[in-house]
């Protein structure tokens, strides 16, 4: 009997997937990063401090990511389709439940908690989903799904805007939770991806028709995870504060009207831009991934700490600009460079863990931001923070990839002693083992 890893099948039904996963994109990280229109609403509303009213977002951000372990366990427990069917219907209970305006702790339960949960639940088995479905074209394939982040914030953001003109911030909310029950459409065209056993006939009675699979905590033993889960918790406390605070930067210089979602929606034009160039470079294979998303990261951060010269309508858009092609060049590499850190076997529970400790960085990122703008009485200082936690985090990126570096070597060493032998498609390492009939 020989057994070793199914292949992913690197098309057919798995462009169904893609499709399916760019709208999950759409109608979860689209929405998030749209929740800055609602912010001074809420804010004049309720009329409390800039860094209060940003727990509503911080809170949606770390349930976003402290639910993504659950996601990861539930998935391989049940399948991709039930869970992103049930992270459908919490999006949906969660803004529709904001919408009656009981008060701000209300909307951390609501908007917070239950929608952030929701998205956890939608955002993460679809991304499972896209990578167990491709190896050679993963990472355009990848571009390609997570491209629906941007598309829908380009619509988003002057619909949104209009919305809360028109229907008031409870009506937008209401009309909101309404296009997220499409979440549950998506899910239910994820068709789980079997792994098959390849085996004699004699074998074949005495072998269970599925592999065991459960949730590897034990992959934080890995010093290359650890790593680059420190480069995560630094990236995201720097990841959600430009567009949470451009609207309201680029309101304080007497920037009026649609013009700030003007400048988000051409943010968004860039973002896919950059994800869908990083994700065709990616595939050429010209750099290594974890040497790509250092460069990038490291030059998100310095426009970023460029964007406050700004004080015009046109800096402020090509800052904007540069900001969303490296954002979506970023995106397009963070979360499949987790395959080359812990192989496809392990990515659903790396993602897992990667998104859990991320919620570290994402929770406090945006209160912060906030409380520097508090005490400065300027949105600079926020945009500051965030291109220093960027810079910082790309170091720790540089020492994963040394270290995945030396392990690739140690296992070249030993395909040279025939234990250790490596995918043609996927470049992943496994170890063949043949026993007798």
């Amino acid at each position: 009997m020989t057994s070793r890893r199914t292949r992913p099948p690197d098309g057919g039904y798995g462009w169904v997937v893609v499709a399916s996963t760019f709208f999950i994109m759409g109608l979860t990280a689209a929405v998030l990063k749209n929740f800055g229109h609602f912010f001074l609403d809420i804010q004049s509303h309720f009329g409390v401090l800039t860094s209060t009213t940003s727990w509503v977002t911080s809170t949606t951000i770390a349930m976003f990511h402290i639910g993504a372990p659950a996601a990861s366990a539930l998935t391989i427990r049940f399948s991709q389709r039930v869970v992103i069917i049930a992270g459908g219907l919490l999006c949906s209970l969660g803004m529709l439940l904001a919408s009656l305006d009981l008060s701000l702790p209300w909307l951390y339960l609501t908007m917070g908690v239950l929608e952030g949960t929701g998205i956890s639940f939608s955002w993460v088995p679809a991304m499972s989903m896209v990578n167990h479905y491709f190896a050679r074209w993963r990472p355009i394939a990848y571009a390609l799904a997570s491209s629906g982040e941007c598309v829908f914030s380009m619509v988003f953001s002057p619909l949104f805007k209009w919305l809360i003109e028109t229907y008031t911030w409870q009506g937008a909310l209401l009309i909101i939770s309404g296009l997220q029950l499409n979440l549950c459409v998506c899910g239910a065209l994820m068709r789980p991806l079997e792994t098959t056993l390849t085996t004699s006939e004699d074998d074949a009675a005495v072998l269970p028709s599925k592999r065991k699979v459960i949730f590897q905590c034990s992959l934080l033993k890995q010093p290359e995870l650890l790593l680059y889960i420190l480069f995560a918790i630094f990236a995201a406390a720097g990841f959600f504060i430009p567009t949470l605070f451009l609207v309201p930067f680029s309101t304080s210089l007497g920037i009026e009207k649609y013009w700030p979602a003007f400048i988000l929606s051409v943010l968004a034009v860039a973002d896919l831009a950059g994800r869908l160039f990083c994700g065709w470079l990616a595939n050429m294979r010209l750099l290594r991934n974890l040497q790509l998303l250092v460069i990038v990261t490291t030059l998100t951060g310095v426009v970023l700490l460029l964007l406050p010269i700004s004080h015009n309508f046109w800096a402020i858009l090509g800052f904007s600009m540069l900001y969303g092609f490296l954002f979506g060049c970023l995106v397009a590499l963070h979360v499949t460079s987790i395959v080359d850190i812990v192989t496809l076997e392990g990515f659903d529970s790396g993602l897992g863990l990667f998104m859990l400790f991320r919620s570290i960085g994402g929770f406090i990122g945006p209160p912060a931001g906030g409380w520097l703008v508090d005490q400065t009485n300027d949105y600079s200082a926020a945009f500051y923070l965030s291109g220093f936690c960027f810079i910082s985090s790309a170091v720790f990126v540089v020492l994963v990839d040394r270290l995945v570096q030396r392990k690739k070597s140690a296992e070249a060493e030993g395909q040279q002693t025939g234990k250790v032998k490596r995918d043609t498609v996927t470049q992943e390492p496994f170890l063949e083992i043949t026993l007798p009939d």
